[in-house]
């Protein structure tokens, strides 16, 4: 999934990727006008658990791993739910109440990541409930896909 991206975010380059196959043209473009290329250097924090929610991403190039810490604070108890890679969706924290992070997300490797703005998306979803069905679809999958890996996780550990 090697894009390199310089000029502005297209409905058109969207519609190649995965996660945004099947949006109607006026879905993509609204999803395009609120998005921008994103770079991470390896070892960048992208976010945090418990910080405001207010993004998310599409990967394009690079590994971020999802972490969770325990409750000592220090690396023996922080534990990789998952690395996500290129061609899959960071953050849906954005979308569901309160709107705060779950997971920390740090970057494995330099990277690169379409940057999409979520607080203006849930008001455009507002706005177009047909657009707000489809992210919602699109993200639940994710949320479950997390959540069957947390489990995993949690198994190999016990």
């Amino acid at each position: 999934m090697n894009m390199n991206i310089t000029a502005p975010i297209t409905g058109q380059l969207l519609a190649t990727l995965p996660f945004f196959s099947g949006l109607s043209e006026s879905h993509l473009n609204t999803l395009a006008h609120n998005a921008m290329a994103a770079d991470f250097a390896a070892g960048e924090n992208i976010f945090q658990a418990g910080e405001v929610a207010n993004r998310f991403y599409f990967i394009l190039e690079g590994e971020v791993a999802l972490t969770a810490a325990g409750q000592r604070d220090d690396e023996r108890s922080r534990a990789t739910i998952e690395t996500v890679g290129a061609g899959n969706v960071l953050g849906w924290s954005w979308l569901f109440p309160p709107q705060r992070w779950h997971f920390d997300a740090r970057a494995v490797t330099a990277g690169r990541a379409i940057f999409f703005y979520g607080t203006r998306l849930r008001e455009e979803c507002e706005n177009d409930h047909d657009l707000g069905y489809e992210l919602m679809k699109r993200v639940s999958e994710i949320v479950i896909q997390r959540l069957d890996a947390a489990r995993e996780r949690i198994l190999e550990l016990t």
